[in-house]
């Protein structure tokens, strides 16, 4: 397996996944792709529920949405995607409203009509209060006032992070759209939509090339030692894991999820509902059935797929979702990141090797650089096309 091995990508969800179609389709070199987890994909992994026929997201909902011209392009080749448009609604204080906040949600939390002009003078009365906000909560405030914050911002972030608002940085929120108008999509992103034969046609796909070969429920720490000294190895597991833990451990959030299948053509009228009271011990639950409409046998049928989410502190054995940017992890990143550069051979990237957390076509952009700035080099090549 090893011998005369050029090139190890670590982790086969998005972004090991497609370095490993750049290195096979544009170098034209073998590379062998290996995940500790039994399938491809990472967390976008998909199967369909046996009894129902509904593909279900394992770890969360997915929805493709991007403004890089370059990735939807790229992403494109390997599968056609649907028209969904992602909406969500949330349950606070026992009424539902749309998120992100938009001018439907203000006319019902407050029971009377706005005009865009109206809803930016109530969002704005706070915001010279925290001029230079210090946290989450003073940045929220600043953007659409108190009232809006303590209803559905300040209970769910304290479920989401397991701590005060007041102890996170401030620029988390900033991630969530607000908008003046009635566009209730979740994204702003002209490309938006699943992939129309599943997530796990599309890693299919990518991974097809007769020169990945593809190795799942292998543990990078069981083959270590196997490796060629010059062979290059793409790293997307956790950078301090690699290290073990040297410097200290990195924090991270992670969830874990209750499925249920009910006897029930439709549940919750939607893929997502969040619930944003602090007594509600999950954030949000998913109904998959909902992310294909056209696929008319599941609305068919007296039955669907549920799964409730539920937010934990990352423990070794569980999978790490999200980074916890304070000033400690930030420091303890840039230590590992120092350690990394003294391996030539050795290139961390992903979510996880660079503690970010990125949305898909994130993660795609920053694998093709990656791919065109430090492997096509060392290959002599050209720019990628």
């Amino acid at each position: 397996m090893f011998e005369n091995l050029r090139y190890l990508v670590v982790g086969a969800g998005i972004t090991g996944s497609v370095i490993a179609e750049r290195i096979a389709a544009v170098l034209g070199e073998r590379v062998l792709l290996i995940d500790k987890r039994p399938h491809t994909g990472g967390n976008c992994h998909s199967s369909i529920d046996p009894e129902t026929g509904i593909e279900t997201h394992m770890y969360g909902s997915h929805i493709f949405h991007t403004s890089i011209e370059k990735v939807w392009e790229y992403i494109s080749r390997f599968s056609a995607f649907t028209s969904y448009r992602h909406k969500v609604l949330i349950r606070c204080g026992g009424k539902t409203f749309f998120m992100p906040i938009n001018l439907k949600t203000l006319i019902d939390f407050f029971g009377r009509n706005f005009s865009p002009d109206q809803a930016r003078e109530l969002m704005a009365q706070e915001r010279d209060a925290f001029t230079h906000p210090r946290n989450l909560e003073e940045k929220a405030i600043s953007l659409i006032g108190r009232p809006l914050y303590e209803t559905f911002i300040a209970g769910y972030t304290q479920k989401q992070w397991g701590r005060s608002p007041q102890d996170l940085p401030a620029d988390i929120i900033t991630r969530l759209p607000v908008r003046t108008n009635f566009n209730t999509d979740y994204f702003n992103d002209p490309h938006q939509g699943v992939p129309k034969d599943g997530y796990f046609t599309l890693f299919d796909r990518l991974l097809s090339h007769p020169k990945i070969e593809v190795r799942t429920g292998t543990d990078f720490r069981s083959i270590r030692d196997q490796v060629p000294a010059s062979c290059l190895v793409v790293y997307t597991g956790m950078i301090d894991e690699y290290f073990d833990h040297r410097l200290g451990a990195l924090d991270w959030r992670s969830l874990s999820f209750e499925w249920e299948t009910l006897p029930t053509c439709d549940f919750q009228g939607t893929t997502v509902m969040n619930y944003g009271d602090v007594d509600v011990p999950f954030t949000r639950i998913h109904e998959f059935k909902h992310y294909h409409p056209e696929r008319r046998e599941p609305f068919e049928l007296e039955k669907t797929v549920i799964c409730r989410e539920y937010p934990a502190q990352y423990v070794p054995g569980r999978e790490a979702y999200y980074p916890v940017n304070n000033t400690r992890n930030q420091e303890l990143l840039a230590g590992y990141q120092k350690l990394a550069k003294q391996n030539t051979s050795l290139l961390f990237c992903g979510r996880l090797g660079s503690y970010r957390y990125w949305d898909m076509d994130k993660a795609i952009e920053s694998a093709l650089d990656l791919f065109e700035r430090e492997i096509l080099p060392r290959a002599g090549k050209g720019s990628a096309k």
